[in-house]
């Protein structure tokens, strides 16, 4: 497996969206309240973190942005398009009980997050996808914080874990904690 350095990751906190239970992909959705409070959970968690001065590189989409604006306690960040959301196509904002109504053939209400958005029509795909991440992990040189999304998140850590396809899909997703990934492992900081 290739060496990697130090990434400490954070996912976005709850959006409108996410609570409403719609399909975000791409589209824009602002942090609920409660997703002001996931970013503020991390801010304390990586207070000690950023004291170290590493470089900050974010998704540009609106909801990480809010996040990094809290998370990283007003720090300065580089924002990259690799780490954008996956492109769900025609199912962004659709609420996924209205999606689950008719499905693509081999997806199911319990198929993992990966493999639904994966299957959206019209969407990104896994492989176009998977290339985009992997495209950003390549130039990863040195330890970094990283704020992006859910999914774009797991093919990150996937990829600097070694994982497979299926195993991606059995990553956490949580919100308000921070992903650090070493050696080819993961840990989770959490104040909880």
């Amino acid at each position: 497996m290739k060496s990697y350095p130090k990434v400490w990751f954070l996912r976005h906190g709850e959006t409108e969206w996410n609570a409403e239970g719609r399909v975000q992909g791409q589209t824009e959705s602002v942090l609920s309240e409660r997703g002001k409070i996931h970013a503020q959970q991390q801010a304390e968690l990586m207070a000690p973190i950023l004291a170290q001065n590493p470089p900050c590189i974010v998704s540009p989409l609106k909801r990480t942005r809010q996040t990094a604006d809290i998370a990283l306690g007003g720090r300065d960040y580089q924002t990259d398009d690799r780490l954008k959301e996956i492109f769900a196509g025609s199912w962004e904002g659709h609420l996924r009980a209205d999606i689950f109504k008719n499905l693509p053939e081999g997806i199911t209400p319990q198929s993992p997050h990966m493999e639904f958005y994966c299957a959206a029509p019209d969407g990104e795909g896994f492989d176009v996808f998977q290339a985009r991440v992997n495209a950003f992990v390549d130039t990863l040189t040195e330890p970094t914080v990283i704020v992006a999304h859910g999914l774009s998140g797991q093919l990150l850590r996937g990829a600097l874990c070694g994982l497979s396809r299926d195993e991606l899909g059995q990553l956490s997703n949580r919100q308000g904690c921070v992903y650090v990934l070493e050696n080819g492992a993961e840990t989770v900081l959490s104040l909880d």
